[in-house]
């Protein structure tokens, strides 16, 4: 396992930060330094993806031949490095790093030739309908319908804790076209138009008092049959395709590598943290040592396989750990609600901003709490961990 950069690639991290140094805007850098969810705010992320667009660089993982860049594991994992040591807010991922590779992989000429240089674009703004109420880790549970009707498919059902679904224009959704006694049989991968009539968004505020999250209503929507993604009552299979894009990500230490700076630089002056802070730093050190054995193993053409659910894992719960070190290092500093001094993932209903858009307590301390609530998501979203683990317990120890 070689693990050193070659000559090329520290060459084309040249030519990143380079770009990175003019590209990014001080706005750009300081959205992207005083974010609250793992989300950019739609509008912010949108702007960035647009300069990344003239780039050529939105989508490092797409085949060149659909508008992507084609570059190796090792850059694409440059390139998110560099992103997040820049401290570029992230593009939104349900349209480049999820539906865009599910139709590479299993759409049809059509579907990519409409919906590719739109995702690339970002004309078209994409969520995620999986979660149900009652279907979230169990999600081969789901019932949302989808019965067949001539050449179309009319869906009725509930959909739940889905991303930015009030500003996005498509959803690709998980239907339940047919009733199978194996439960994964049966569902569908079905792409929906959000203006279609019968479908309804509603808004879940969490925490940290931002929306982001929405469930939504389907009563009656008629989508075209030619909207399906593989075959009818295959989804499970795009499904799994799907995963493996978003429970794996990019390089992530670096940016955990970033956080920690901030953390201790706010902690400077606090007894006790020392200790704490030294085993995050060891942990993430732990964590890029896996990360580059995985990104060898995809340069030499290996599949992730359950490497996804082990980094998922361990990124999500050391992300948590951070929160709550920053969250002791403001210390009561963190109290005040202050959304105005962030950028949140989302709008904050019923928030007015003070006049004098007063600041209390350090920069750092603004956004401790919002953080700290929102990242109590990410140990459950893309598959909860404790799916994760026992995942991993029948892949890697065969329990």
């Amino acid at each position: 396992m070689d693990t050193a950069w070659s000559a090329d690639d520290l060459a084309f991290r040249g030519e990143v930060r380079e770009f990175l140094d003019t590209a990014l805007t001080p706005d750009l850098r300081r959205a992207g330094g005083t974010m609250t969810s793992v989300y950019a705010d739609p509008a912010v992320s949108l702007a960035w993806q647009r300069i990344l667009h003239a780039k050529g660089w939105a989508a490092p993982a797409w085949p060149i031949e659909y508008g992507g860049c084609g570059w190796s594991v090792s850059r694409r994992a440059i390139f998110a490095a560099e992103l997040a040591v820049a401290g570029a807010p992230p593009l939104s991922p349900m349209g480049l790093g999820m539906c865009g590779p599910v139709l590479i992989g299993h759409g049809a000429p059509e579907q990519k030739a409409r919906f590719l240089p739109r995702i690339l674009s970002g004309e078209d703004f994409w969520c995620q309908g999986y979660s149900e109420p009652g279907s979230g880790s169990d999600l081969a549970s789901l019932q949302m319908s989808a019965r067949a009707e001539g050449d179309s498919f009319v869906c009725n059902g509930h959909k739940i804790w889905t991303t930015h679904a009030h500003v996005a224009n498509w959803v690709f959704c998980l239907v339940r076209t047919s009733q199978e006694a194996i439960r994964q049989r049966g569902i569908t991968f079905l792409l929906i138009d959000m203006t279609t009539p019968g479908v309804e968004v509603k808004p879940i505020i969490s925490l940290s008092g931002e929306h982001i999250q929405n469930e939504i209503f389907f009563t009656d929507v008629r989508v075209p049959a030619a909207n399906v993604v593989g075959a009818v009552g295959d989804g499970w299979t795009v499904a799994k395709y799907l995963m493996q894009f978003e429970r794996g990500g990019g390089m992530s230490a670096p940016a955990f590598k970033a956080r920690l700076a901030h953390v201790c630089a706010a902690a400077a002056e606090i007894e006790g943290l020392g200790p704490r802070l030294a085993a995050a730093a060891i942990a993430i050190e732990a964590l890029e040592a896996v990360e580059l054995r995985v990104m060898a193993r995809l340069s030499s053409g290996e599949a992730p396989g359950v490497e996804s659910s082990l980094l998922k894992t361990v990124s999500t719960e050391l992300s948590q750990h951070l929160t709550e070190l920053a969250l002791e290092a403001a210390g009561p500093y963190a109290a005040p609600f202050q959304p105005h001094l962030a950028h949140t993932g989302g709008p904050t209903p019923g928030f007015t901003p003070p006049n004098d858009r007063v600041a209390v307590g350090p920069p750092a301390s603004h956004i401790a709490a919002p953080k700290y609530f929102n990242d109590r998501a990410g140990s459950i979203y893309a598959g909860t961990n404790e799916i994760q683990r026992n995942i991993m317990a029948k892949a890697l120890l065969g329990l």
